[in-house]
């Protein structure tokens, strides 16, 4: 929490109009400057709360995912939901007309963000149907779920890159565009939404941490002692599902901070989830902002893309961990 803390300090006084730390004190206090506090409250908080509410809402989903999956590589990227928001965010933009109004200089211009959003959440939703029906009428294995969300996100990945194919230049840079993540498009608004939907899933994932506990001991160690887990799975999926959605919709693809945060902290905090849950949401919350950081100074003043950014801090400390030895 208290490196979350200095990290978003340090956020809020970097960019294009470096602002001293003893400004943005005054300015959080209500003292500052009216320029400081248009800088301060209009443009670099929004981002910094989508950050920090956002990487603790994948980092949360991705350790409730390993856990009911008992899956080390659980996570909403390896169960098609993040490619699954690509595929209808391309539809949106392709054949809606929801993605570019021409081309400016190098860019493009994103002119209907919430149908957009709407495309992407329903379409990454369809995903994490398609599992749960797998799994309520077909009774999958763990395991299969997480086969199945590969070939999900091969299928989607397939649609994205046909579609791409056949539509014009504009269109196809207003995609790649929307894919490479970028947590300066949300506003107030969208941070609060996705502040919302997290808060009530890490609240109700908290209420359920003893029978996630239990639950590791094995599944029929878990029905001995009373839990409903094919109950707890399907509610814990949809739950997971419909919050990685509404992130991925806001913000774009960010990989590796669901699957990567959760195993930092079980080196930390073991694994009990009492104590999982909310180092996870931090981790997350730490490593968002600290890759959007990055992503605003390594090149200031071009933004980099965040998806990137996550991949170039996640890969290597996944690879390390896989050399340590994945904790469960």
């Amino acid at each position: 929490m208290a490196l979350t803390i200095i990290m978003a300090l340090i956020a809020i006084s970097s960019g294009s109009s470096g602002l001293p730390l003893n400004e943005v004190m005054l300015t959080l206090l209500g003292k500052g400057t009216e320029n400081a506090a248009r800088i301060v409250w209009n443009i670099r908080m929004p981002r910094i709360v989508t950050a920090v509410t956002a990487g603790a809402g994948l980092a949360v989903v991705g350790c409730v995912m390993q856990g009911i999956l008992r899956n080390p590589l659980a996570s909403s990227s390896t169960l098609g939901v993040s490619q699954g928001a690509a595929f209808g965010a391309s539809i949106a933009i392709i054949y809606f007309g929801a993605g570019v109004q021409g081309q400016i200089f190098d860019g493009v211009t994103i002119i209907n963000p919430y149908m957009i959003s709407i495309c992407a959440f329903l379409s990454s939703m369809s995903a994490a149907a398609v599992i749960l029906a797998l799994s309520r009428f077909k009774k999958i294995s763990p395991e299969a779920m997480i086969l199945c969300g590969v070939a999900l996100s091969f299928l989607f990945s397939g649609g994205t890159t046909l579609m791409q194919y056949f539509a014009d230049d504009v269109k196809v840079a207003a995609v790649v565009f929307w894919t490479f993540g970028d947590l300066g498009r949300t506003s107030w608004r969208e941070a609060s939404i996705i502040a919302a939907v997290v808060s009530i899933s890490l609240a109700y994932f908290s209420y359920n941490s003893w029978n996630y506990n239990v639950l590791q001991g094995g599944q029929h160690t878990a029905k001995g002692l009373g839990v409903n887990v094919d109950g707890l799975r399907v509610v814990g999926m949809i739950i997971c599902s419909l919050s990685a959605s509404i992130i991925v919709s806001f913000v774009g693809i960010i990989n590796f901070i669901g699957l990567i945060a959760p195993h930092l902290v079980r080196r930390l905090v073991g694994s009990d989830y009492r104590y999982l849950l909310p180092a996870s949401a931090g981790m997350g919350a730490f490593l968002l902002l600290l890759s959007d950081t990055a992503a605003r100074l390594a090149a200031a003043p071009v933004i980099l893309p965040i998806g990137a950014i996550t991949s170039f801090f996640g890969a290597p400390m996944f690879l390390y961990l896989l050399f340590r030895g994945l904790p469960r």
